[in-house]
């Protein structure tokens, strides 16, 4: 009778943990990352805090430390410190899961995959409201797709904006004008071709190297949308900017999918609802700020020019071997989804 008295007591307490070991599980997930986690992410941004990207990233990191009352910890890195002033490389640490968010231009994930360049065709979009359709609609649930493919959950699409290009030597409003002129790009093939295109000697290096490759005449120009010359303060180093809205450019609001995945579906929830109005508010704020910017890039002396209809078609027509080109390599739907 004893005996059985020790079984059905050993029984009881076998039951009693499996019963908790079974809660504790229902609790955390599968994975072992529940609601109930704490955590510190590292969020990576290319430009420093002055910059609307940067801006966004913190409100951010602000709304999830306030919605989780401080369980998870967002902590934001400009200047791409988590890579080394790379962006490429950031990029692909998101995909890696060695940074666990970043705010980039879909320009750089084409290291990844070129596909991402079609969302930077030259000359593809005439105006916003042709970029506001194109990105809510079937064109931004394909770049969506892709992005998952490469182990990036994306949260939200922002706005670096038209991409225009800066100088020393003088004003371009012509393909002629381009022609010898070394201009610092993004280091993609797509944008390699389209300089090459037009006679120029495009040159690839880190942004962080920029504004000193400028002051030292080691290259002549550059090319970016009125935020990033703007807050790195290109002005100081360059005469003329063309006004010639070239290439669009998106940001990608993405987090590590393989980390997105392990979270919770209430967090996964947070994450996108929070993302989403993160990269709207950095839209908002973009296209807010960039009169403003001009105006004040223009007070410290710097020349605009802005290019006739008719210079635009010229440089659309002298471009056109890079559709020819690339409308394999993006594919034909792709480029269909993405032109207005």
């Amino acid at each position: 009778m004893k005996k059985l008295r020790n079984v059905l007591l050993l029984v009881g307490v076998l039951f009693l943990i499996s019963a908790c070991s079974s809660s504790d599980e229902e609790e955390t997930g599968a994975s072992g990352e529940g609601s109930s986690d704490e955590m510190t992410l590292e969020m990576s941004v290319t430009t420093n805090e002055s910059s609307t990207w940067f801006i966004a990233a913190e409100k951010l990191a602000e709304d999830i430390e306030r919605e989780t009352d401080g369980r998870i910890v967002i902590e934001v890195f400009g200047n791409e410190q988590l890579s080394g002033g790379d962006s490429g490389k950031a990029v692909e640490l998101l995909s890696k899961g060695n940074i666990d968010l970043t705010f980039n231009s879909t320009i750089i994930y084409s290291i990844l995959d070129d596909r991402f360049g079609v969302a930077s065709a030259p000359f593809l979009f005439t105006d916003l409201d042709e970029v506001d359709a194109v990105f809510n609609g079937e064109g931004g649930e394909m770049l969506k797709d892709i992005l998952r493919e490469k182990g990036v959950e994306p949260l939200g699409f922002g706005e670096n904006g038209f991409r225009q290009v800066t100088n020393s030597k003088h004003e371009i409003k012509g393909p002629e004008d381009v022609e010898g002129l070394k201009i610092r790009i993004p280091g993609i093939t797509m944008y390699t071709d389209l300089y090459r295109e037009m006679g120029s000697d495009p040159s690839t290096m880190t942004f962080s190297e920029v504004f000193t490759a400028l002051q030292q005449g080691t290259i002549d120009g550059q090319e970016n949308p009125i935020d990033v010359i703007s807050s790195s303060k290109l002005n100081e180093v360059q005469d003329y900017i063309t006004m010639w809205n070239y290439s669009y450019d998106p940001l990608a609001l993405g987090i590590n999918k393989k980390l997105f995945d392990s979270l919770s579906e209430e967090d996964q929830e947070l994450f996108t609802k929070l993302g989403q109005e993160a990269a709207e508010y950095q839209v908002e704020i973009a296209r807010e700020k960039e009169e403003e910017q001009i105006e004040e890039l223009k007070e410290t002396g710097m020349n605009f020019y802005y290019p006739t209809d008719e210079e635009i078609e010229d440089f659309r027509e002298t471009v056109q071997p890079i559709y020819d080109q690339y409308e394999s390599i993006w594919g034909e739907d792709l480029l269909e989804a993405f032109q207005p």
